[in-house]
């Protein structure tokens, strides 16, 4: 977004968001939320390289950023984390707390948007983690917020897809009915505002080769990305997906490692940085 956007461009930009994923949450049946496969699973390189990346969060206060289903929130509270979930859906905080029941674990929620935290005082927060959050809102105005909240030697941490892929871009464009009009994935300078704001900044880069995984869904299996979410049929058939995965993603990483500018056709992309 840019800064030409105005207040009332913003607002209705939320609506939109809050109406999509209001309804969304409907659809959501929270037994079948799968908290220890998003962090754990061979699919899942991005939430377990930051899981690895944070750490012990035994004691430490976690503010999670646009919660969707919950899988986040309830994963760092059953490590011993004190975490806030917050979402501009209260239909998907709903989910949320009925994820967190159903995993025998506590977590707060409280509606709000990632770029106003104007509810949690300054240096309030060990950590703030967001997933597939930054591609839908003002960048700039939610690290702004992320670092007023963090305390000195706070640290953030996010994942998302990044923007320059072609053939994504036609992926993306086929999904219109499972994505918001409003999404701007990650460009390679919207890292100069993490560099701007954070004194260390971390980055790893996810899925380039195998992204033939969506070849497979497409052709193979007859899944129209319209009809259905990849980015949750990774987690899902994540079993059935390992063989494929594994040595897909023991290339990239020797790909990425002899060919380094490769990593901005990767599908996704996860940000640790330090306040």
């Amino acid at each position: 977004m840019t800064t030409s956007t105005t207040n009332q461009d913003l607002a209705a930009i939320e609506d939109r968001e809050r109406a999509f994923h209001d309804a969304w949450a409907d659809s959501i049946d929270p037994a079948s939320v799968e908290v220890q496969a998003s962090f754990t699973g061979c699919t899942s390189p991005e939430g377990a390289w930051i899981a690895e990346q944070l750490g012990d969060l035994r004691g430490k206060r976690l503010l999670e950023l646009g919660s969707g289903a919950g899988e986040g929130a309830v994963f760092f509270a059953t490590k011993g984390a004190d975490v806030v979930a917050t979402d501009l859906s209260p239909g998907m905080l709903k989910v949320v707390e009925e994820v967190a029941r159903l995993h025998k674990t506590k977590v707060a929620t409280a509606v709000a948007s990632a770029d106003d935290l104007s509810a949690f005082p300054d240096a309030s927060f060990d950590v703030v983690y967001a997933a597939n959050l930054l591609h839908h809102v003002d960048i700039a105005a939610c690290l702004d917020e992320v670092r007023r909240v963090l305390k000195p030697g706070g640290v953030a941490a996010f994942w998302d897809p990044v923007a320059h892929n072609p053939a994504i871009n036609v992926y993306r464009r086929m999904a219109m009915a499972v994505r918001t009009e409003d999404e701007h994935p990650i460009r390679r300078q919207d890292m100069a505002l993490f560099a701007a704001r954070f004194s260390e900044v971390r980055t790893r880069f996810f899925w380039l080769s195998a992204l033939l995984v969506f070849v497979k869904f497409y052709l193979v299996d007859r899944i129209h990305p319209s009809s259905d979410r990849y980015w949750k049929l990774i987690i899902t058939k994540e079993a059935e997906l390992r063989p494929w995965v594994k040595p897909l993603m023991a290339l990239d990483r020797a790909i990425l490692a002899v060919i380094p500018p490769l990593k901005w056709w990767c599908w996704n992309m996860s940000i640790v940085a330090r306040k």
